[in-house]
């Protein structure tokens, strides 16, 4: 899973959850915009209840949470950091999952890929990484 879309690939990510980088940097950057705790100690791997838990619903509640803290998210942009495999032709469908999993308008979210241009683990294969901002307003 990357994005909350299930990319066709050979390997997978690992994590306690499904390991959806993408969604995990997403998550972490709108809990540091919000003032929130980050995303590993609000569902820590050491509780039971988040073993293989779908990243869009911790996304869902990370989003709940900053509308509850007074936010509302403006803008996600991301950056997914990968050599294979090209995540292009699935950016459309991760935009949506995103969005539907904040309950905003999918042109507030831009996701891009990019190669690490073959230096380092990630340029050879052995793993993604992703960056993420988000912009938010003081709701109304």
């Amino acid at each position: 899973m990357v994005g909350g879309v299930e990319v066709p690939f050979d390997k997978g990510l690992l994590g306690h959850s499904d390991g959806d980088v993408l969604l995990h940097a997403i998550g972490d950057a709108l809990c540091g915009a919000a003032g929130l705790p980050d995303i590993g100690q609000l569902f820590p791997d050491t509780d039971a209840a988040w073993k293989n838990a779908d990243s869009r619903v911790l996304l869902q509640n990370i989003g709940e949470r900053a509308r509850g803290a007074g936010w509302q998210v403006e803008n996600v942009d991301a950056v997914l950091i990968a050599e294979r495999p090209k995540i292009a032709p699935h950016v459309p469908a991760m935009r949506e999952r995103v969005a539907q999993a904040l309950g905003i308008e999918t042109e507030r979210v831009n996701i891009r890929g990019k190669t690490a241009e073959g230096l380092g683990a990630l340029g050879e294969g052995q793993g993604m990484a992703a960056h993420a901002v988000c912009l938010l307003k003081r709701a109304c």
